[in-house]
């Protein structure tokens, strides 16, 4: 018996009801991007139940051939990293530190020190502007680029031709030790080299994560350690900072992922989860405010959606849930704080089971818990009695 579980990042499902906290109301990734391209083709998303939750112009409201519902996000904050944390039953009390106005003066004279090199940006902002903001600075200086985003993340890019690679990493790693060092709790740090000439830069695939290790056990932790493998698609491996991963399979873009998905399922027969994360939607086209990209790329994923039924044997479920929003419509291209979809199918579940609205996005993990039966997460109620018609054998 395996689980799949596909992350389709910031593929959100309508305001939390903290919304206005996080100057989110009336966010609604899949609504309003449904809205604004006059509808979305997702016809085996909508076998799978997903126009039962919601109001979603294209997608008919259907007899489901699984499960389906709505979760909630209990923890504070609207980032991947406490999306997935919680996902796999880590409930943060404490949100990660975010830093609007850039980091603080002591944490970058610091940080000069032990690199030896000067800082400049040290600003939220988007990578693809900053490098073309700072790049000719950069070039002239050898002064490392330094900037965060609306999630918490410490991000250094640089030229590959002026700083190597592999010194960027060095430099990454001195980042996450002295953040830690000095007790800020940042999500991740992030490498960002880039390539070509001004005003044409661009990224390039060697982008690095240095991840804080999650605060305590995860679905993840109790898999492996009961001896059930976790196989890592896409930016999985970085989100755990590598804890509770099996393998780890690197992807270039939703395609990839769905590509070594099935590639994965195809190999590994035996009992395990496959968990991947698609994260176009958000770095492509959510953050870029570009609603037609998300919808040709919802629609992407919804053509493979067959090619992975195949391959699925008769004990294996699939899950597809998000971690957050990143509501393309809206003035702001941030994340927002949004429930999250949560779909199940396989040959073992009961058929249009409507699972409501749960309580925390760790029910998911519990679930999985329940239906490997391993121990149980501190966080999250099962609903495997709710969609399970036929007993799976491990």
């Amino acid at each position: 018996m395996r689980v799949i579980a596909i992350v389709l990042d910031s593929v959100g499902i309508g305001e939390m009801p903290d919304a206005s906290e996080y100057s989110d109301e009336g966010s609604n990734t899949l609504v309003n991007t449904a809205k604004a391209v006059g509808g979305l083709n997702l016809p085996n998303l909508a076998k799978m139940g997903l126009g039962n939750l919601d109001e979603i112009l294209g997608v008919p409201k259907m007899k489901a051939i699984g499960a389906y519902g709505i979760m909630f996000e209990k923890s504070p904050g609207k980032d991947s990293t406490t999306g997935h944390w919680e996902l796999a039953g880590i409930v943060l009390k404490k949100p990660f530190d975010l830093f609007p106005n850039g980091f603080p003066k002591e944490l970058l004279e610091e940080f000069e020190k032990r690199t030896n090199r000067k800082v400049i940006g040290n600003k939220p902002a988007s990578g693809t502007e900053i490098i073309k903001e700072l790049g000719l600075e950069h070039e002239k200086t050898g002064a490392l680029i330094v900037y965060t985003s609306a999630d918490s993340v410490f991000q250094i890019a640089a030229k590959e031709e002026i700083i190597p690679v592999q010194e960027l990493y060095r430099y990454c790693e001195i980042a996450r030790q002295l953040l830690d060092e000095m007790g800020y709790k940042v999500g991740r740090v992030i490498a960002r080299p880039f390539t070509g000439e001004y005003p044409n830069y661009v990224r390039t695939p060697r982008r690095h994560d240095y991840s804080l290790e999650p605060e305590d056990e995860t679905l993840l932790d109790i898999l492996t350690q009961s001896n059930i493998p976790v196989y890592g698609v896409g930016k999985i491996y970085d989100l755990y900072a590598g804890r509770g991963i099996t393998e780890s399979f690197k992807t270039e873009d939703n395609m990839d992922g769905v590509d070594k998905t099935i590639q994965v399922m195809k190999e590994k027969k035996h009992t395990c989860m496959i968990y991947t994360n698609l994260v176009d939607y958000d770095m492509k086209y959510g953050h870029r405010n570009d609603p037609y990209g998300y919808a040709k790329a919802l629609e992407e994923f919804d053509n493979r959606l067959p090619q992975i039924w195949q391959v699925m044997e008769k004990d294996d479920l699939l899950f597809i849930t998000a971690d957050h929003g990143c509501d393309p419509t809206t003035p702001s291209t941030d994340h927002s704080r949004e429930k999250v979809p949560i779909l199940v199918c396989g040959e073992s579940l009961c058929a249009n089971v409507n699972i409501g609205i749960r309580e925390s996005f760790a029910d998911f993990g519990q679930t999985v818990a329940d239906i490997f039966g391993v121990k149980k997460l501190k966080n999250g109620r099962s609903f495997k009695e709710m969609i399970l018609c036929k007993e799976v054998k491990r």
